[in-house]
């Protein structure tokens, strides 16, 4: 039996939640990025393990400051974003050049393409390598998702995902929770392959 929308929603949350990820739901895009601005804001600047490549464009070269991947923004919102971060004054927003930052990046921030409600996982069309960087160079990934992309399971949305991978060199990834692993010991350990912390941003318009 198909789901409702708003059962789909109701899923999602669900099945998310049991995989670690903190979901969240937002009335619109503006209210998504004002979230995701507070989350950054309320966590100390991560320690990183390398010292980033600074360009000589990076108006914060030198200085301790978190900093937020959002590489696959429409360009309205990225600026608008940039705007609220420059306000912030202690958080540098980039969209390119990720590898200079290997050790370095608080927030990776995404819009993903589709939510499997079935498993809590969100579908994201990560062609681009900065978008594919910006999900596991990070310490907390950031995903935003409109609920109406909701979908039941992952073969109610077959014909969707065959349009994600009609490019040779598409790369579509499926995430589930945050990056864990039990290989050592059996011992669970987070953020050794990714982001230590997931959290989503259900947007409902």
């Amino acid at each position: 039996m198909n789901l409702s929308a708003k059962d789909n929603t109701l899923e999602f949350i669900d099945k998310a939640s049991l995989v670690s990820a903190k979901v969240h739901r937002v009335k619109d895009m503006a209210s998504a990025l004002d979230m995701a601005l507070a989350l950054c804001q309320s966590k100390p600047p991560c320690e990183s393990q390398m010292e980033p490549v600074r360009t000589k464009s990076d108006p914060m070269s030198g200085e301790k400051t978190r900093i937020i991947a959002a590489p696959n923004l429409s360009e309205d919102d990225f600026t608008r974003f940039y705007t609220a971060c420059q306000k912030a004054g202690d958080i540098l927003l980039i969209r390119e050049n990720l590898r200079a930052y290997p050790g370095g990046i608080d927030m990776g921030l995404t819009r993903v393409n589709f939510g499997i409600a079935e498993t809590g996982t969100l579908v994201l069309n990560s062609d681009s390598e900065e978008t594919r960087l910006s999900t596991m160079l990070c310490e907390t990934h950031v995903a935003i998702l409109e609920e109406q992309k909701i979908r039941e399971t992952a073969l109610s949305m077959a014909g969707e995902l065959n349009d994600l991978v009609q490019c040779p060199s598409s790369y579509t990834a499926f995430i589930t929770g945050a990056s864990r692993t039990a290989d050592i010991e059996r011992v669970l350990a987070l953020g050794v392959h990714g982001p230590l912390e997931l959290v989503i941003l259900l947007v409902e318009a």
